[in-house]
């Protein structure tokens, strides 16, 4: 029996060497670090004791629409991460509810700051986290802002289209917000979610159904149905196991243990954002008697007539945004986001099969709006009311590489790059900038 037992945990203990040999040789290929000797190991986020427990880390801003709870971990996904990633500061959402490494407003404390202010949708939060910086770089370098502090305030958020910016940019200019440029990155929203929003009933102006509608269902259970319950109980489950991966992947001191809990955590992360959209797109009970009022539509529109109107209203969202900004002296930069829907750029065969969704639920409206955004009666909109109007819906016509990492909108690392250069030439073209 002793020497049954000694072979036992020989064999044990073999496998176990194995496994982290072979576990050490995965992490090295996929970041050129060995495990034991690796100072930029990445680490999960994880929910805060105060928010581990609740049933969602969104939140209802009285002005704003859909936030987000304050002080959760905002994890960066693996298609934007760094290849050669450095020592790097979790963010986390501040006392507003937007991705953030300081709370707002920021008070300037000297005269070489210079506050950027960054606004729109999912992807111009996106660019906050992985193209602000390749842009502050470009702006840096020029004799403009040599020898200046640029502060990013990041006032983007996943969903918000017009008049979402415009509300949140007059809101913390009233709140005595500096800012020294603002630029806003959006379009996609505005015609993807505001077909969603018609399709549902609801006038196209308002705040993402999408995203309203789970706030909804939470506040209000009479528009709650049986499948979304079950679909929120999934929720609830996985976001549970997101977190407990999360902590022991970040607790691993063996790299056997680090690469099975990573790979567990991945899974577990895949599970939750899939429920996630199975909720959402679930339809609720009727909301006529919700304490949540949502506009319906305030006219029948049909077609290219809708898509028009989403245009104008887009339009003038973003003249009053260059209103408000001019009376102060601030210039103000207006960025027709790119999307894979609305494109003529040629996508390699691997890129496609990540980009494209023929059901996709964005893509009716990213097809047929983006025509009535780029078309001349939008353009004579913001020309009148002075917008500093870039249409960046071919940056990625020249462009090989991949730049999309999923079927909705989002960009790569590279692709965010390659939008901070578009950027960077509005910002830093003639007559924009104050001259020092």
């Amino acid at each position: 029996m002793l020497r049954l037992f000694l072979r036992v945990l020989l064999s044990l203990a073999l496998f176990g060497a194995f496994a982290d040999v072979a576990a050490v040789g995965l992490h090295y290929a996929e970041t050129g670090w060995i495990f034991y000797r690796n100072p930029h190991r990445r680490a999960h986020a994880v929910l805060p004791p105060e928010a581990a427990d609740t049933l969602t880390g969104d939140a209802l801003h009285p002005y704003f629409g859909p936030t987000h709870r304050p002080g959760l971990p905002f994890e960066i996904p693996p298609a934007l991460q760094d290849p050669a990633p450095a020592p790097r500061q979790v963010v986390h959402t501040n006392n507003f509810g937007f991705v953030s490494r300081q709370d707002y407003p920021v008070r300037r404390a000297n005269d070489r700051q210079f506050f950027v202010g960054l606004f729109g949708g999912s992807v111009g939060l996106w660019f906050c986290e992985v193209g602000a910086e390749p842009l502050f770089d470009r702006l840096r370098r020029s004799p403009a802002l040599a020898g200046r502090e640029i502060v990013p305030v990041c006032l983007a958020h996943e969903g918000y289209k017009q008049p979402q910016q415009l509300l949140v940019l007059a809101y913390f200019l009233s709140l005595g917000q500096p800012f020294d440029l603002v630029v806003n990155i959006d379009g996609f929203n505005e015609v993807a979610l505001g077909a969603m929003n018609d399709q549902r009933g609801y006038d196209f102006t308002m705040p993402s159904v999408s995203h309203l509608e789970p706030m909804m269902n939470l506040i209000d259970r009479a528009t709650l149905t049986p499948e979304k319950a079950a679909v929120l109980a999934e929720i609830t489950e996985a976001r549970q196991a997101v977190d407990r991966w999360a902590r022991r992947t970040n607790a691993a001191r063996l790299a056997a243990v680090y690469v099975v809990a990573d790979r567990l955590h991945g899974l577990a992360d895949t599970r939750y954002r899939a429920a996630r959209v199975r909720f959402d797109q679930l339809p609720s009970q009727a909301a006529e008697r919700s304490l949540i009022r949502i506009t319906p539509r305030t006219a029948q529109r049909q077609g290219d007539a809708f898509f028009a109107d989403v245009a104008r209203q887009w339009a003038e969202a973003s003249g009053e945004m260059q209103t408000l900004l001019a009376a102060r002296g601030i210039p103000y930069v207006h960025i027709l986001q790119p999307n894979q829907y609305a494109s003529t750029r040629t996508f390699a065969e691997a890129e496609r099969q990540v980009a494209f969704f023929d059901a996709s639920p964005f893509k009716p409206g990213a097809a047929r709006g983006y025509p009535h955004l780029r078309g001349e009666p939008a353009r004579r909109i913001l020309a009148a009311r002075g917008v500093r109007f870039v249409d960046a819906t071919g940056a990625f016509d020249r462009t090989p590489e991949s730049v999309y990492w999923d079927n909705c909108c989002h960009y790569t690392r590279l692709g965010n790059e390659v939008l901070a250069g578009i950027v960077a030439g509005a910002v830093l073209a003639p007559g924009v900038l104050p001259q020092r």
